[in-house]
């Protein structure tokens, strides 16, 4: 059984369609996380809303940032909110 408090990082990521991402983490499981929402309703993602930018993410060796690791999504919240791939 998956213990809740097992840390979880970011080991790979792609872009899918729209602003969704694959990602894999550590634990070897894969999630699709839809990152609209976020960039949609909260104005610190909102450099993300120009494709380009978003395209232009990196690993950090815990999650996904984008503009040199000043935008970034918590690892944690990516795994709990993504869907299985």
């Amino acid at each position: 059984m998956e213990q809740k408090n097992e840390l979880k990082w970011v080991t790979a990521a792609r872009i899918l369609d729209g602003y969704r991402l694959e990602l894999t983490f550590n634990d070897g499981q894969c999630r699709i996380f839809d990152c609209e929402p976020l960039i949609s309703q909260y104005q610190f993602f909102a450099p993300l809303r120009d494709k380009d930018v978003f395209a232009r993410f990196e690993l950090d060796g815990w999650t996904v940032t984008w503009l040199d690791g000043s935008v970034d999504i918590a690892p944690e919240h990516l795994y709990e909110m993504g869907m299985a791939a």
